[in-house]
């Protein structure tokens, strides 16, 4: 393989690895064991949480590799995930404001680690997120993790 023809190939590898969206989801109805190998033979790393989201990297077969929040990577059976979107507050003190613009009226603060329901796909900046208390609103995506 000549050298043009081998930076026109890295290209396009490139650029469709760029083209793929991050694909997320979440722990389904009963909390996962997270596993260091795609088998139930493998160590047991973790256990999620119910609701906890996750970021599928890689789906092998019934087993997928995913990553979470602190960017650790496991393998978990594919079939205990969850379409449901999720994200976790990831900054101290994140308003949940009525608008999604910085002066809307705060209707909820909420901590770090709190786990909110993606209601509607980041348009902008923002997102449409519930509590599970019902709370409805919108936050700056950048003070969230899982989308």
């Amino acid at each position: 393989m000549t050298i043009p023809r081998f930076l026109l190939s890295a290209a396009f590898v490139l650029a469709s690895a760029s083209a793929h969206a991050l694909e997320f989801k979440s722990v389904g109805a009963a909390s996962l064991i997270l596993y260091d190998a795609p088998s139930l033979k493998g160590t047991r790393l973790f256990i999620a949480p119910r609701g906890m989201p996750v970021e599928v990297v890689l789906t092998y077969g019934e087993w997928v590799k995913l990553r979470d929040i602190s960017g650790d990577l496991a393998w978990a059976e594919a079939k205990s995930l969850s379409p449901r979107r999720t994200l976790v507050v990831r900054s101290a003190n994140a308003k949940v404001r009525s608008a999604a613009d910085a002066d809307a009226n705060p209707v909820m603060t909420a901590d770090k680690g709190v786990l909110l329901e993606l209601v509607d796909a980041p348009a902008s900046s923002w997102v449409k997120v519930r509590h599970r208390d019902g709370i409805t609103g919108y936050m700056r995506a950048a003070d969230v993790w899982g989308i």
